[in-house]
C-alpha cells in the first residue's frame, strides 16, 4: 500500500521555512530560489488541505496547524539523518545504540567506560543525549535511557523497564585545605563548615546529619548547584562540602583534588537504572549493551 506522505524535498523546504519563518532564508539554506520554496510550501499546504503559514507585513509566520506539524516533522527529519549516517558510517555492519542520559552521570561514569565497550563492539557506535526526566519513547529516538531516580519514579514510567545499576550512596567531600592536616573530621566538624547545595536535593544535608544525629542549623544554608558536576567543581576549589557519590568524582579523589571529609555514607535516596521500552524482547545489541553496563556497574 502506497504510504501518504509528501516528497522528502518538500518536507526539507517546509522544514528550513518553519525554523527561519521566512522563504528567503530557506532558500538560502537549501540553495534554492525563494520562488521554489514558495512552490514547494504551496504543494505541501495542498497535499495537507492546511494552511501552514500566513502572510504578514515582513513575510510569513506559522499558523498553529503548521508550528505543530513543524515540531513533529523536525523531529522525524533528524531521525531519517541519523539513520543515513549511521548506514554510511556503517556499511552494512555494526549498528548503533541511541542513548538518553542524565548529564553527570554519562560524563563522569559512563563515557571513561565506552572504550571498553568498543573494543568488544568495534562496529558499534554509541550516541548520547542529555534528558533528566522520563519521557515516552514513542515519541523520541531512543533505544534507552540511564536514568537517576528514585523506585516510585522509576515503576511509575509507563511503558518501561528498568535495570537498577548502582545505588546513589552519598558521602562528605571537600579539597583538603578546608580539613586540618587534610585529615577526616567528626559530621559537628563538617556541621561548622560551609555547605554546597545541590538544588535539586534541598534537604540532603539535613537528612545525613539528622542520620549522624548532629544538630546542624545550617544544613540548608550555602550555595546551591544544579548538577554533580557543579558540586564536584565548587568542593574541588575549596567552596565547600559537598555531598556526592565518590563514583562520580573518582579522577577528582585520585589527583587528591578531593578527599573524603567524614567517613559517613548515607544511603542515597536515588539509584541508577538503564531504563528501555517495554516492547517484548529487546535487540541482540541493546541486550548486550545492558549486559556490559551491569558487569561494569557490579564492578565499579
Amino acid at each position: 500500500m502506497r504510504r501518504k506522505i509528501p516528497p522528502v524535498q518538500t518536507l526539507v523546504c517546509f522544514d528550513a521555512a518553519a525554523r527561519h519563518e521566512s522563504y528567503t532564508r530557506a532558500a538560502q539554506e537549501l540553495s534554492l530560489t525563494q520562488s521554489a520554496v514558495s512552490r514547494q510550501i504551496g504543494t505541501l499546504e495542498s497535499f495537507l488541505g492546511v494552511a501552514l503559514f500566513r502572510r504578514t507585513r515582513h513575510g510569513v509566520a506559522l499558523t498553529a496547524s503548521g508550528a505543530a506539524y513543524a515540531r513533529q516533522i523536525t523531529k522525524r527529519l533528524e531521525a531519517m539523518e541519523r539513520d543515513t549516517l549511521d548506514a554510511m558510517a556503517h556499511q552494512g555492519e555494526g549498528g548503533s545504540i541511541s542513548l538518553a542520559a542524565v548529564p553527570t552521570f554519562a560524563t563522569r561514569w559512563l563515557i571513561p567506560r565506552l572504550p571498553g565497550f568498543a573494543q568488544l563492539q568495534p562496529d558499534v557506535v554509541v550516541h548520547i543525549e542529555t534528558r533528566t526526566r522520563p519521557f515516552l519513547f514513542a515519541d523520541a529516538e531512543f533505544d534507552a535511557a540511564l536514568y537517576a531516580g528514585t523506585p516510585a519514579q522509576v515503576a511509575n514510567w509507563a511503558g518501561t523497564r528498568a535495570l537498577m545499576l548502582l545505588q546513589e550512596d552519598v558521602v562528605p567531600l571537600c579539597s583538603p585545605k578546608l580539613l586540618p592536616r587534610g585529615k577526616p573530621v567528626t559530621p559537628a566538624a563538617i556541621a561548622r563548615l560551609p555547605l554546597l547545595q545541590q538544588s535539586t536535593r534541598p534537604d540532603i544535608w539535613r537528612q545525613w546529619f539528622d542520620a549522624q544525629q548532629v544538630d546542624a542549623p545550617n544544613a540548608r544554608g550555602g550555595p546551591r548547584y544544579e548538577l554533580f558536576s557543579m558540586l564536584a567543581a565548587g568542593a574541588a576549589h575549596g567552596l565547600g562540602v559537598a555531598l556526592m557519590p565518590t563514583t562520580l568524582v573518582a579522577d577528582e579523589l585520585l589527583r587528591g583534588d578531593l578527599v573524603v571529609a567524614c567517613a559517613r555514607p548515607l544511603e542515597g535516596e536515588r539509584n541508577y537504572y538503564l531504563v528501555t521500552p517495554d516492547r517484548g524482547e529487546p535487540t541482540p545489541l541493546l541486550k548486550q549493551f545492558s549486559d556490559w553496563l551491569l558487569a561494569q556497574a557490579t564492578s565499579h
